[in-house]
């Protein structure tokens, strides 16, 4: 009897498990495009400039790192930075802090990061969801 409870409990927790962390997934992947397009807005509004800005980048992050270093605000003295993400969060299916890019010169469907800019993140895991998809593909 104990057996057949323990046989019907386990796969549930497994789901409540993956469940929970496509959640922080789905949490660590909106903050982080949050925080690319709070950038891209900064740089639209000419709050964030000047020699940090290369030709080409479309008004994207360099890297990841950019957003959490900070960039000098435009036309201030005290050298003041806007800083974009505390941290880089980690990927709950990797347990990573990599995280897939995509710039915006390449390809939807790219597999490898052109890094000419940070212009979407993606998890590199290619495990599958529970709603059947790639999370690879989020």
């Amino acid at each position: 009897m104990l057996a057949v409870l323990a046989s019907a409990v386990l796969p549930l927790t497994k789901v409540t498990v993956q469940r929970q962390r496509e959640a922080e997934l789905r949490h660590a992947l909106r903050e982080v495009r949050t925080a690319i397009d709070r950038y891209k807005d900064s740089v639209d509004l000419g709050t964030i400039g000047g020699t940090n800005l290369e030709i080409g980048n479309q008004g994207y992050p360099p890297t990841l790192e950019t957003l959490v270093e900070g960039v000098e605000r435009v036309n201030d003295a005290s050298g003041s930075k806007i800083r974009f993400l505390r941290r880089i969060p980690l990927d709950p299916m990797t347990r990573s802090d990599e995280w897939g890019l995509r710039s915006y010169q390449d390809e939807p469907d790219a597999t490898t990061w052109g890094g000419d800019n940070v212009y979407d993140v993606y998890s590199t895991s290619r495990a599958t969801a529970l709603d059947g998809t790639r999370y690879d593909e989020w």
